[in-house]
């Protein structure tokens, strides 16, 4: 149980901490409702567990810590995985309209991320989107800087690779010109 003192240092902690926490969750989780879900359940988990950190200063990457585990045994659960199809058929076979190229630069790569597993995810979102350095997320994850590069590494590469798949003769996409980007249509029975 946490005290009274220990509560107050918690949200004290947290106040700095909430926006960036929370669009991180959303980023994470993919949505608005279930990032909601996934924050809410990780503040509830590090409130119980508050009296068991050790240094306040570690407080962020506790935190976050306690975020992309929760999301990672989330991804575990069967229920959750059966909610959204994932598979690359649902893009090839939808009717694909004339999107913006920022719109279609996001479905790239949502397309690509969903490549990554839930640990690479974390890792490229707290990089790539919310700005954590080598060092921060070194001291998050309990490993070398190295190793930190090296798996930032491993899971760009597995993005590029899944893009790679539907842009076999290896052509830089340019995203002001329509043909480059939008996605595949759908076969009718009319072409």
């Amino acid at each position: 149980m946490v005290s009274v003192m220990s509560g107050n240092l918690f949200w004290k902690l947290l106040e700095s901490e909430h926006p960036k926490a929370e669009a991180f969750s959303r980023k994470l989780a993919g949505n608005r409702e279930d990032g909601d879900d996934l924050y809410q359940d990780a503040l509830v988990k590090a409130w119980r567990k508050f009296d068991n950190l050790r240094d306040v200063d570690s407080f962020r990457p506790w935190l976050y810590r306690i975020i992309v585990n929760m999301y990672k045994s989330r991804r575990r659960m069967r229920w959750l995985k059966s909610r959204v199809n994932l598979s690359r058929d649902s893009f090839e076979n939808a009717e694909s309209y004339d999107p913006s190229s920022k719109y279609a630069a996001r479905l790239w790569l949502e397309r690509a991320f969903r490549s990554l597993s839930a640990d690479q995810k974390a890792l490229i979102g707290l990089f790539e989107l919310e700005g954590w350095s080598i060092t921060d997320l070194a001291r998050m994850y309990g490993k070398p800087e190295g190793t930190i590069k090296s798996r930032l590494s491993r899971a760009r590469g597995k993005m590029r690779a899944e893009l790679a798949l539907y842009f076999p003769d290896g052509k830089e996409v340019n995203l002001n010109k329509e043909a480059d980007y939008a996605l595949p249509r759908s076969k009718t029975s009319t072409e």
